[in-house]
């Protein structure tokens, strides 16, 4: 199949010509024709499946065949959960609209609002926004969202995790009931379906890739190792093995800050981002990593979502997810658009619950690997994964709860029958003395 067969016009065609793009992905197959016919569309597709495009092609189409008004307000809104992704996904726009009359403009936090608030009144048909930014600048009447037509939630599953629902729900409202709706998304989770239902229209479901699956060009393997002894063991495998470019996940913003300064320390070039990262920041770092300026990027998930890194062929999950799913995410980043890539997990002993966890949601028993030096340690525990520990911690405080609230209302009901008591003590001396 080609995009000729997808119904664009010869203005998208040869931008997407011009992108060296030939043969459509599975989720453009099934999506692009789908948004044409003006359906409401929940998709399910992995990271580096070409969703973007599978949304962005014809949205473009849609709004350069409607009527143009004279002011341009915004017609097509798209929501994302990160800068980084925004700011790919407004680069994605730009290119595909080339040959078209189209304008379009970005907004997110961390940056001054005035030259995007400037952006806007000039006109735009078509925005991408972090929902923080949105709301915020909505709120100051410096941006109306009466005139959708389109709305994308792009990687709805990451808004989700980062609590971004309520935002949601309150952009929703903001907007008319009549335009189309697409919800793109890495999984079908409880929640992801739950938000569909209260705003798609009819949706159709698309599916471009098994959920929960690692893509089959990824190679995965486990070393087996002693906590403390990761760092040593990373290096080693990056200078022996010559890895020129290599994403490097952590748990948290201060252990992808000292793994990354001891990366420095040890010679190889080394940026992290994350949150506590400035905008400006977390750019230059991911600028110099694509420039292979930068050999090494440590990274935190919230963060590394979206980030749009072209055949990049190596991940290393410096410690492992307590989510599961998060590690399909991670190691999407590899493995692109056909290209083969290699998935590295160092995991200690006190993740094992955390690996069983996560080959029972990819189906696959990873290979594991041992380096002399790098021993695992024997006597580490191998706790559960957080979430059931949290659970249990909920339950745990659940029972608090009803203990104390048990007690509390059992205080409370002494202290009626006490009252009871005196009042009854006072009526029985009173009739007495009458």
């Amino acid at each position: 199949m080609s995009f000729n067969s997808l119904g664009l016009s010869d203005a998208l065609l040869k931008a997407v010509s011009k992108q060296d793009y030939t043969t459509p992905s599975p989720i453009q197959q099934k999506a692009i024709p789908l948004i044409l016919e003006g359906k409401d569309v929940l998709a399910s597709a992995q990271t580096g499946t070409g969703k973007t495009a599978g949304f962005t092609l014809p949205m473009l189409q849609k709004l350069s065949q409607g009527q143009q008004m004279r002011k341009r307000p915004i017609r097509a809104l798209v929501l994302t959960p990160t800068r980084e992704l925004a700011a790919q996904v407004h680069n994605n726009v730009k290119a595909y609209s080339e040959f078209l009359d189209i304008r379009s403009a970005v907004i997110f936090g961390g940056v001054n609002q005035r030259p995007q608030v400037a952006t806007i009144r000039n006109g735009v048909d078509i925005l991408i926004a972090t929902p923080g930014r949105l709301i915020d600048l909505q709120s100051q009447g410096l941006l109306s969202l009466a005139k959708i037509e389109i709305l994308v939630l792009d990687e709805a599953d990451r808004m989700l995790d980062m609590g971004f629902l309520r935002d949601i729900k309150k952009i929703i409202g903001l907007m008319p009931t009549r335009r189309q709706n697409l919800l793109f998304s890495a999984t079908f989770s409880k929640e992801i379906k739950n938000l569909a239902n209260n705003f798609l229209h009819h949706p159709v479901l698309v599916e471009a890739t098994p959920e929960n699956s690692t893509v089959d060009t990824i190679e995965q393997k486990v070393y087996r190792v002693a906590k403390g002894l990761k760092t040593g063991l990373i290096i080693k495998l990056i200078s022996k093995g010559d890895w020129k470019q290599v994403l490097v996940f952590t748990r948290t913003k201060h252990g992808a800050n000292k793994l990354c300064k001891k990366m420095i320390s040890a010679g190889i070039s080394a940026a992290a981002i994350h949150g506590n990262k400035t905008q400006g920041a977390r750019t230059r770092a991911l600028a110099g990593f694509k420039s292979n300026k930068v050999r090494v990027l440590v990274a935190t998930d919230i963060a590394a979502r979206g980030l749009d890194i072209p055949l990049l062929p190596h991940v290393v999950n410096f410690e492992l997810p307590n989510i599961s799913e998060d590690y399909v995410h991670r190691i999407g980043r590899t493995g692109r658009a056909g290209a083969s890539g290699e998935a590295v997990s160092l995991v200690s002993g006190e993740e094992r619950g955390y690996l069983r966890d996560i080959e029972k949601l990819v189906g696959l028993k990873i290979p594991v690997e041992i380096v002399e030096g790098f021993e695992p340690d024997p006597n580490a525990p191998s706790t559960p994964p957080k979430k059931k520990q949290q659970s249990s911690r909920n339950s745990r405080n659940s029972n608090t709860r009803r203990s104390s609230s048990t007690k509390n209302n059992t205080n409370k009901g002494n202290q009626n029958q006490s009252r009871r008591s005196s009042r009854n003590k006072n009526r029985r001396s009173k009739d007495s003395k009458r």
